[in-house]
């Protein structure tokens, strides 16, 4: 794969004696700000026709930025024949639907059979090498084990394009998430909003946590209720759709449990609501044992075509393990 068309920008009065890191990643939305000291380290950016390698620099205003985005390494996932529902696909992206228990791209303790993977398989060397070579068209990510619908670019202006929509949440564009849930009892209100910080925990790296400390990231989550189970005020489970205004890492997950209403199935963050698993009749218990993960299902994606600036919208039913169980806990 070449290297992209070095990108251009010329930094308004207003970012004045801000660091350069922190400018760039808020012009440039889809590199993280990590990724952008590594650019800046490595001689990739250049002010006003002069190298700077010091991400720390302070800004006058005015400057002429040029970011030179090296080629992706050649080394990397080898491509897996893995079996993939796709949903849509053009010469700009894909759109799959992820099954439950697959993971979005190689990390530790996962470096086979990974999304990427089969893209890789599927896709050749066509997907953008923006994020690198351990991620490669991936532009968002669901959990290993929720499943649903996820755009894939395949080159790199798709992916800015795909990416800046991600980053304003659907706030001015058409990017709309929408998840089904079953969780934990009847939540206080038919629909309603949670906002709340999230970071990730200091006693265990594998959670995350509800915050109003510095290092928390805002956070949006709007739901609706679309069932209870049994209808009335002491229902056992409730059938849940989510819209995301923010997409923070587990963010649904955390914060259904911030409000006492953990997923089904959530381990990590419902482990204090295993005994109200008892309560269930036994067809129900058996459905929640096969389902074996988070009842989480990302069913409605919509975005603005990069190319065609058509608006797309994709829509899946959850997969057939977790539509027993909410078969099984309708009966109740």
């Amino acid at each position: 794969m070449t290297a992209s068309p070095p990108m251009q920008l010329v930094l308004p009065p207003e970012d004045k004696a801000k660091r350069l890191d922190r400018c760039l990643a808020d012009h440039l939305p889809d590199f993280s700000r990590a990724r952008l000291q590594t650019l800046i380290a490595d001689g990739q950016v250049w002010i006003d026709g002069a190298l700077e390698t010091n991400a720390a620099r302070k800004l006058r205003g005015g400057e002429a930025v040029t970011l030179h985005l090296p080629a992706p390494e050649p080394a990397g996932p080898l491509p897996e024949a893995l079996p993939l529902d796709i949903l849509y696909e053009d010469a700009d992206l894909i759109v799959v639907n992820k099954a439950a228990g697959m993971v979005v791209h190689p990390s530790n303790g996962h470096e086979r059979g990974t999304l990427v993977h089969a893209l890789l398989a599927h896709c050749g060397d066509s997907l953008s090498g923006i994020n690198g070579i351990l991620r490669p068209g991936i532009v968002h990510r669901l959990d290993k084990d929720t499943s649903g619908i996820l755009v894939v670019a395949k080159h790199d202006r798709a992916h800015r394009h795909l990416a800046a929509q991600f980053a304003d949440h659907g706030r001015t564009g058409a990017l709309e998430r929408r998840y089904q849930a079953l969780v934990w009892g009847r939540l206080p209100r038919q629909s309603g909003t949670i906002e709340a910080g999230i970071a990730r925990s200091t006693a265990n790296r594998e959670r995350m946590v509800v915050s109003n400390s510095e290092r928390a990231r805002f956070a949006i989550t709007h739901y609706a209720v679309s069932a209870c189970y049994p209808a009335g005020e002491d229902a056992l489970a409730s059938l849940i759709r989510c819209t995301l205004e923010t997409g923070r890492t587990h963010q649904i997950r955390v914060h259904l449990a911030h409000i006492g209403h953990p997923l089904l199935g959530d381990s990590l963050y419902g482990s204090g609501f295993r005994t109200r698993i008892a309560r269930l009749p036994e067809e129900a218990q058996l459905a929640l044992a096969a389902l074996d993960r988070q009842a989480l299902h990302a069913e409605w994606l919509a975005f603005e075509h990069p190319r065609t600036r058509d608006v797309m919208s994709f829509e899946t039913a959850p997969p057939a393990d977790f539509e027993r169980l909410q078969a099984a806990l309708a009966k109740l």
